[in-house]
């Protein structure tokens, strides 16, 4: 675990919190680990100090850190994949300073124990904060529901069965019930299991001419306007995971139309892969919920940029070559996310009406919100947690470069365009490129 930072100066950089509603060229000074200047020429005397590390921000933006809301760590149970060392330390190279872990471990997270022990293990290797989800039922198996009280108190800052759908109304109402108590948000991965068994990938035209059997939008959209009704009815907090299709962006306009506590999250990879890209049956591209088509990429994107889709979160995957060299139907869905985001994104900027506001807000604010955490923040007084990006950079992601231990992406060798410098989380460099991992 390291110390708060000292004392450090960014100079002449552009700092960006819609929150605060900053976007001005300051200066940055971070002290034991704290935000105690901030503003033009607010770093000139203590660029001064002998104990100073001054970094020149000229052309470099400093942003709000990022919160993932969405991701698999596989510790504990599955450790070859990844484990809370790797993939905290692939989060902060990724300008996270905050990550909520799914509980499909082995064991799965449904006990105090297996919560506890993950904080534990996160506390022991530093780097971004972890924040485990609990799951909604014992052993993610739609029957029994787990003692959210307990998860609560343990540290969980919402339950989800990520990986498998709540398939029972019954048991669904009894879920938002139970957590509106403790005000932790139920995270739905919307998937009619009748529906999709078999299924490989999206059905339409590109699954026919595959000869893959195909996961229709309905298996997902039947599932939300279920689950919408519910959340109405026991008024609780409702979240949906990775939105896919037009159809869910349609159920959730008009669900926050009428006030209802429900928000939702999009992952880099719906917003810019469509099932096209499985052609040539490429694993790397086999997803849950599956990619779609290009009518959902632009409902996705407009409703990202209208706050419809409140957050952007990885929904980073883990899985060794041996789990996707393999025929299709066999391989594990899922990617890795968690530092290539930011540089997957930044290019849609000034599309769809994306502002660069409003990726600020769905990759930090909107996400802090919605796991009850403190968001992270450029003010005075604040918490040193926030990422200093140079946007103009182009880099290629190529194999054995990235710290995550597995490499399933599909976006091996593309151009991406801002690139992750440093990352603070708690007061403490937790990454930097230019220097030694913290």
């Amino acid at each position: 675990m390291t110390s708060p930072v000292e004392l450090l100066v960014v100079k002449s950089v552009r700092a960006v919190d819609p929150a605060a509603g900053l976007d001005a060229e300051v200066d940055l000074v971070i002290e034991r680990g704290r935000i105690t200047a901030l503003g033009p020429g607010a770093g000139a005397k203590a660029a001064h100090s002998e104990r100073a590390r001054v970094i020149d921000g000229s052309g470099k933006w400093v942003l709000p850190a990022f919160v993932d809301l969405h991701a698999h760590l596989r510790e504990p149970g599955q450790e070859y994949k990844e484990d809370i060392r790797s993939g905290l330390a692939a989060a902060a190279a990724g300008g996270f300073a905050h990550v909520c872990v799914m509980p499909n471990t082995k064991p799965v997270n449904d006990t105090r124990a297996v919560t506890e022990l993950m904080l534990r293990r996160a506390a022991e290797v530093g780097g971004p904060e972890l924040h485990p989800i609990g799951a909604i039922t014992v052993g993610q198996k739609g029957k029994e529901l787990t003692e959210m009280a307990e998860l609560r108190e343990a540290g969980a800052v919402a339950v989800s069965d990520d990986g498998v759908c709540v398939m029972s109304s019954a048991v669904m109402r009894r879920a938002l019930e139970y957590a509106k108590t403790f005000d932790l948000p139920v995270i739905q991965h919307a998937e009619d299991h009748e529906l999709t068994a078999g299924a490989d990938m999206h059905e339409g035209a590109v699954s026919a001419r595959l000869g893959l059997r195909g996961w229709p939008r309905a298996a997902e959209d039947v599932i939300v306007a279920r689950d919408l009704i519910l959340a109405e009815y026991t008024g609780a907090r409702y979240h949906l995971a990775h939105a896919s299709t037009l159809g869910s962006v349609r159920l959730l306009r008009e669900a926050k139309s009428r006030g209802l506590a429900v928000t939702a999250e999009v992952t880099p990879h719906h917003l810019l892969l469509t099932d096209a890209s499985v052609i040539g049956y490429d694993t790397f591209c086999k997803v849950n919920p599956p990619l779609r088509e290009e009518a959902d990429i632009a409902a996705l994107r407009a409703a990202l940029a209208d706050g419809t889709l409140d957050a952007i979160a990885t929904d980073h995957a883990p899985h060794t070559s041996l789990e996707k060299d393999c025929e299709f139907s066999y391989a594990k869905p899922g990617m890795i996310g968690l530092e290539l985001c930011f540089g997957l994104l930044l290019g849609l900027v000034g599309k769809s009406g994306l502002t660069l506001a409003r990726l600020i807000d769905a990759l930090s604010t909107r996400p802090a919100r919605i796991a009850g955490i403190d968001a992270p923040s450029l003010r005075e007084g604040a918490l040193a947690e926030l990422t200093l990006i140079d946007p103009e950079a182009r880099w290629h992601p190529e194999r054995g470069s990235l710290r995550s231990k597995s490499d399933n992406t599909p976006f091996w060798g593309r151009e991406l365009s801002g690139q992750v410098l440093a990352t603070l989380s708690g007061g403490r460099l937790v990454f930097d490129r230019n220097g030694a991992d913290r």
